[in-house]
């Protein structure tokens, strides 16, 4: 069957697996009569006939047999005042995954289909209701790792990135309007803004749109999180460090060198910012297979880490091993972990070439520093920008539909500089206006919303 917007759609909307409570999800023009089929009131109720936005008590049935399936609450929806802008019903369950999924074969037995993925938020999307920022944020929103993540989906979700988009836009269009006319009506004395200050103007966007470009790193830090590495030799203090940071015991702590065979990672929450930690091997020449795979992998951690925290051990001196492990990550951003400041030997001294290095103190084992070791991963990592401009962009597909915008505008300068016919200055303007509409959906195409909604789980 081909798949249309108009068909009536439906899917389980919470999470697979045992749970008190499972939700299955229609959608469509003939979500109520398919729900009305199926549902047993107990007080005799008319689905068809309730008011919206209400809630009731009954048993779903299968209507050819007769045979109760479950005990439900049915909540009624009706267009446009839900999340679709089309007739909704969700059957309130118990969340067995089988009770769930014949309910879910009921519904579509009797007439609606299996939804793709993502696509309940597609049609919010295609009727209007949110735009395409607003849309991709509610991934985002499921997806929050941290309080800070999840505050900016949501910003995104109330349409504080639209807002500031569509400024944008309704700025760029009426310098269109001014160049437009200027094309239309040269002999014209026409009352409005000079070429200077359309140049100037430009120039505004501009600085807007390097403002939203220069945030991204940051905004995508929130939320996909950090991958920091801690690198160092064995027995420097690797895993106490890890332990320390999440405040549990997850790595084992040993006195015995290469202890740690593979790669661990956990989670933690620095100021809002997810920092996937990565505890490695201790990095020295392999006694067995085993070993040398862990050492292979911390190497492999390593390349792929944005942030290594390089630990030291201070109670002895800095030998050939640290040596050689930090040449092998002096090009990647670095934190210096000086540990075991409790017992630090006076012959321990940072090497030169780590002396320009972000650095802190720490007591892996008894907890010292590791407050002031997450301080500094927050600074080093976190420029503000978030803070400063109320507004991040937390998308690739934003960053680059920017910095196409933005191209396109230098172009539109540059062809007011070499004093081009007006018409190649406004093909340029209408082209950063249309990078600008493909953030919010206003140009869009097919390939770009399948490849978004693909993202999105079935019942969403």
């Amino acid at each position: 069957m081909i798949s249309s917007e108009f068909d009536t759609i439906a899917a389980i909307s919470t999470p697979l697996g045992e749970g008190g409570i499972g939700i299955i999800r229609i959608s469509g023009k003939e979500a109520i009569s398919i729900a009305n089929r199926i549902f047993q009131s107990s007080k005799g109720v008319n689905l068809l006939v309730v008011k919206t936005h209400t809630i009731h008590y009954g048993f779903i049935i299968d209507p050819e047999t007769g045979q109760k399936i479950d005990e439900v609450l049915v909540t009624v929806m009706r267009a446009p005042n839900t999340y679709t802008r089309e007739d909704v019903v969700e059957i309130n369950c118990h969340g067995g995954y089988v009770t769930l999924k014949r309910i879910l074969d009921l519904v579509i037995s009797q007439g609606a289909r299996l939804a793709e993925p993502g696509e309940f938020t597609k049609r919010a999307f295609l009727r209007g209701r949110i735009d395409l920022s607003q849309a991709e944020s509610v991934i985002d929103l499921i997806r929050a790792k941290t309080e800070q993540a999840q505050k900016i989906a949501l910003e995104h979700l109330s349409g504080r990135l639209s807002k500031k988009i569509n400024e944008l836009r309704d700025s760029l269009m009426r310098v269109c309007a001014h160049v437009e006319a200027y094309i239309d009506f040269p002999e014209e004395d026409i009352d409005g803004l000079t070429q200077e200050e359309i140049q100037t103007e430009i120039n505004r966007i501009k600085e807007e749109i390097n403002k939203l470009i220069e945030g991204y790193e940051e905004g995508k830090i929130y939320m996909e999180g950090l991958r920091a590495a801690i690198v160092g030799k064995p027995n420097v203090g690797k895993s106490s460090l890890l332990n320390a940071l999440l405040m549990k015991d997850r790595a084992i702590v040993t006195e015995i060198p290469g202890t740690t065979r593979d790669i661990i990672e956990e989670y933690v929450n620095i100021k809002g910012m997810p920092l996937k930690i990565v505890d490695t091997a201790g990095i020295r020449e392999a006694h067995d297979l085993v070993e040398a795979e862990g050492i292979k992998r911390t190497l492999r951690a390593v390349e792929l880490a944005q942030l290594v925290l390089l630990v030291l051990d201070s109670s002895r001196p800095i030998d050939s091993l640290d040596e050689e492990i930090i040449n092998r990550v002096i090009h990647k951003k670095i934190i210096v972990v000086i540990n075991k400041k409790d017992i630090r030997s006076k012959e321990f001294c940072l090497p030169e070439v780590l002396k320009d290095k972000p650095r802190v103190e720490i007591s892996a084992l008894k907890g010292e520093g590791i407050e002031e070791l997450k301080e500094l991963i927050f600074n080093t990592t976190i420029s503000g920008k978030y803070e400063q401009e109320g507004v991040v962009i937390t998308k690739m597909r934003h960053k680059i539909a920017l910095e196409n915008a933005l191209q396109a505008l230098n172009n539109a300068l540059q062809s007011f500089k070499e004093k081009e016919p007006l018409e190649i200055t406004a093909m340029f303007l209408r082209e950063a206006l249309s990078f600008l509409g493909q953030i919010v959906g206003v140009v869009t195409t097919e390939d770009i919303l399948n490849l978004i909604f693909s993202e999105f789980c079935i019942g969403k």
